[in-house]
């Protein structure tokens, strides 16, 4: 069993983005004594932050450089990105505002370490199984955007590290959820590539903590069967009727979704992770 080595050293860490995840992130550093400052861009989550006990200022990006360079999120040991980069919004400017960080960063000289969190949609138009050292198709804008965003990351002067985080699920973001709005499933036989929030925490946790990790790590659950075998499960789990197809299944399904598997064997050996929800149909 490889030995995981601690930096027990880490006194503070910055949260640029915090929203749900990095909200149970902040709470799980909070335990480990880290002092944690987040951020958000929206003052009404400033305040509920603040209430619920995790410290929190406003930060609205992009914005001009030496102003952002003020801010006290840059006097921390550690920084998470975890902004959103919102293409479903329209936004076009998420690598701009991770440069800006990493920028920031480096001129200011105490942020010590960065994790970014991106995402395995990095790897769209991609098929069979993928991994970290997986040539990316960037003919599309949303992988040219989340490419940039993660070589500023890399190349900042100190320790950097990417987190190519799956789909999203957790207690309070039951993939059933997604049923009750009436959404028709698309892609049913496409396997599902997914994590627990529970299993991103510690995986962005043992990042901070560990000693020298660099590059980059996918997070992801063992849990790839097919959409329909899930969804199905997640369904009945919450006593709802099983998902409807959507009409473009026996058309335009593309075969580059349908075969496309995330590896996560490169977090589980090299950072010796063993995680707390390996399988989500069991969690279901």
């Amino acid at each position: 069993m490889i030995k995981t080595t601690y930096n027990t050293s880490l006194a503070s860490t910055g949260i640029i983005g915090c929203g749900w995840l990095g909200k149970a992130l902040a709470y799980e550093l909070q335990k480990s004594k880290v002092e944690v400052l987040a951020t958000s861009n929206q003052a009404k989550n400033i305040e509920q932050l603040n209430q619920q006990g995790i410290k929190a200022l406003q930060l609205t990006l992009p914005m001009p450089l030496e102003q952002l360079c003020q801010h006290i999120i840059f006097q921390q040991q550690s920084l998470v990105i975890a902004i959103t980069p919102q293409f479903k919004q329209g936004r076009t400017d998420y690598a701009e505002k991770v440069k800006q960080i990493i920028l920031s960063a480096e001129r200011v000289g105490i942020v010590e370490r960065i994790v970014l969190l991106s995402s395995t949609a990095v790897y769209q138009g991609l098929c069979g199984e993928v991994n970290e050292q997986q040539t990316l198709n960037l003919s599309t804008e949303k992988v040219q955007m989340l490419n940039a965003a993660e070589q500023a990351c890399l190349n900042f002067s100190k320790q950097s590290i990417v987190l190519r985080l799956a789909g999203l699920v957790g207690s309070d973001r039951h993939p059933g959820k997604f049923l009750r709005a009436n959404k028709k499933l698309t892609n049913s036989t496409a396997p599902v590539n997914l994590i627990h929030q529970q299993d991103a925490v510690g995986l962005i946790k043992l990042l901070l903590l560990k000693e020298a990790p660099q590059g980059i790590f996918n997070g992801v659950s063992d849990t790839h069967v097919a959409k329909a075998e899930y969804y199905c499960a997640a369904a009945k789990s919450i006593g709802l009727p099983a998902p409807l197809l959507a009409e473009v299944e026996l058309t335009e399904t593309k075969p580059s979704e349908i075969s496309k598997i995330v590896s996560g064997s490169k977090a589980k050996q090299q950072l010796n992770y063993a995680f707390t929800y390996p399988n989500l149909l069991d969690w279901l």
